[in-house]
């Protein structure tokens, strides 16, 4: 039945719920996060890589830490597809 209601983020279910808006919050939920810290004359970044279950083998690009440029690099958490598009966009402007 939710087939019908999924297809757009405008499209109220019968219910009033908004389901591409609930599958990208739970998307989120499962993501695991990133951090960076910047000292005086050296920069850490971390991700964690989460693992929901360990009967689920893990996809093979499950790198969060991407060089931009020479002296740029970014760490990632959250949805990679969004991620991808924003790293392209920083090494063309890079």
């Amino acid at each position: 039945m939710s087939r019908r209601y999924d297809s757009r983020t405008t499209i109220f279910s019968p219910e009033g719920r908004l389901y591409q808006v609930e599958y990208a919050m739970e998307a989120i939920g499962n993501a695991g996060s990133a951090i960076g810290i910047l000292a005086k004359d050296v920069v850490v970044l971390t991700g964690e890589k989460k693992v929901t279950s360990k009967l689920l083998q893990t996809s093979t690009s499950t790198e969060q830490m991407y060089k931009i440029d020479d002296h740029v690099a970014c760490a990632v958490a959250g949805i990679m597809s969004n991620a991808n598009i924003l790293i392209n966009t920083a090494r063309v402007h890079a």
